[in-house]
């Protein structure tokens, strides 16, 4: 008969690295993004547009123009 024993196969070696802990009673600072409403985003890229008069331009890039501009602003 043949040996049915299973093999043992090593597990991986590799390691989470292990958390450091923090002291008691320590802060972690943590900065929430304060993001702008659609609204607010809309405004912004209408504005962009009429700015921008007759110059070649999306909707898509004034969106992510305005978007960019609020979140800079309320987070400064």
């Amino acid at each position: 008969m043949a040996d049915q024993t299973k093999k043992n196969t090593p597990r991986s070696t590799t390691k989470t690295p292990a958390r450091t802990p923090t002291a008691r009673g320590a802060v972690t600072k943590c900065r929430t993004k304060v993001m702008p409403t659609e609204e607010q985003i809309r405004l912004r890229a209408y504005e962009i547009y009429l700015r921008r008069g007759n110059a070649p331009g999306t909707p898509e890039s004034d969106w992510a123009q305005a978007e960019r501009e609020l979140i800079e602003e309320l987070n400064s």
